[in-house]
């Protein structure tokens, strides 16, 4: 029988661990003690009604327009509204908005189930899995292999015409988020229906339902049966095209740790995340999620002050040698693809990992 390995770290691997956990711990003390982590309900508030009366306004043109093919521009904002929509259900299931955790969860409940259709329960569980182990083979859900093979080892194991698929997985990519929204809410019915053990699944499968039924049956019960399925695949196409591309490049391109791996908490979050520069309008754009490392140490942060704890993340990392990646969004949309692209030369070969050792505890 072969020895078992010991998971004990000795000597400077301990000492850099030690320190990468004291450093955070530091950290997380500085932006507390800035302020940075305190609710800004308000501001939440404020997004909720601009957006409910963007949302009411897409269906005042909607229902003014009728017998036209302009509802394909309404069918388009409704498509950036609901995804707004989506981030501020993401920022209420992080308990970023109220003090609360139940306001939060029926918060993020009934924007995400009752308005978005996603079911929150499926987010929940899968967005905690993502954020306990970023990148992490086998651990987080966000790589698990589907159409897209994220990593070199579920590239290896493509068979068939999935090959050919593969080796132009990164320029397929952009043209697959048009399907995420559809993906979305049928992954939801199916967690919803089949999962054993749902939390207020009664509350979810009704809301759902009625948010995916109400839709379809206003556009074909007002519009003619082309143009209505031309609208629904507008603003489906949109909102699944706009959720992807927000979440691509924050993870995407960025090292795979082995399942294996024990690194610590600062260097796994940080090392795994890419942030993406434009400032304030990008803060809006992407629901702050374009500061994926700081939301990534900090999940609870509102996102008016990711911006101010980016300065004191990146000053941590510069002292610790921890390398910090920002880029704009055009270049890390090219780097995603390019890294897409060569994981996908792996398909129907033989893989195994030249780095693999370097994650892999001793």
């Amino acid at each position: 029988m072969a020895p078992e390995r010991s998971s004990q770290k000795f000597g400077p691997e301990r000492d850099a661990t030690a320190r990468a956990v004291n450093s955070y711990s530091t950290l997380l003390k500085s932006v507390r003690d800035a302020g940075l982590l305190k609710r800004r309900r308000g501001f939440y508030i404020s997004i909720f009604v601009i957006l409910m009366i963007a949302w009411a306004g897409t269906w005042s043109g909607f229902l003014l327009l009728r017998d036209t093919w302009f509802q394909l521009l309404i069918a388009a904002v409704m498509g950036v509204v609901l995804t707004q929509f989506a981030f501020l259900a993401h920022e209420a299931a992080h308990r970023q908005v109220f003090k609360s955790k139940g306001m939060n969860e029926w918060s993020a409940r009934l924007i995400g189930t009752g308005l978005v259709g996603i079911s929150y329960s499926m987010w929940a569980q899968k967005h905690t899995r993502h954020h306990n182990f970023p990148n992490v083979i086998d651990k987080d859900p966000d790589i698990h292999t589907g159409a897209i093979a994220f990593h070199p080892e579920a590239a290896s194991g493509r068979r068939g015409v999935m090959v050919h698929v593969t080796h132009k997985q990164g320029w397929l990519l952009f043209p697959l988020l048009f399907f995420l929204g559809v993906s979305l809410h049928l992954d939801s019915l199916k967690y919803l229906l089949h999962q054993r053990k749902v939390e207020h699944r009664w509350v979810e499968i009704p809301v759902i339902m009625l948010r995916l039924l109400i839709v379809p049956v206003l556009v074909f019960s007002l519009l003619p049966l082309g143009m209505a399925f031309a609208f629904l695949g507008v603003q489906l196409g949109v909102f699944g095209f706009y959720m992807g591309a927000s979440f691509a490049p924050n993870h995407k391109g960025m090292p795979i740790l082995p399942t294996s791996t024990r690194t610590d908490f600062l260097n796994r979050q940080v090392l795994t995340a890419r942030n993406i520069t434009g400032g304030r309008f990008m803060d809006a754009l992407m629901g702050g999620l374009n500061r994926q490392i700081e939301h990534h140490l900090f999940p609870d942060m509102p996102r008016p002050y990711l911006h101010r704890a980016s300065g004191i993340v990146k000053a941590c990392c510069d002292e610790l040698g921890i390398p910090y990646t920002q880029t704009s969004l055009m270049s890390s949309y090219a780097i995603v693809v390019k890294y897409l692209d060569d994981v996908g030369l792996f398909a129907g070969e033989p893989f195994e990992c030249p780095v693999v050792d370097q994650f892999r505890p001793h």
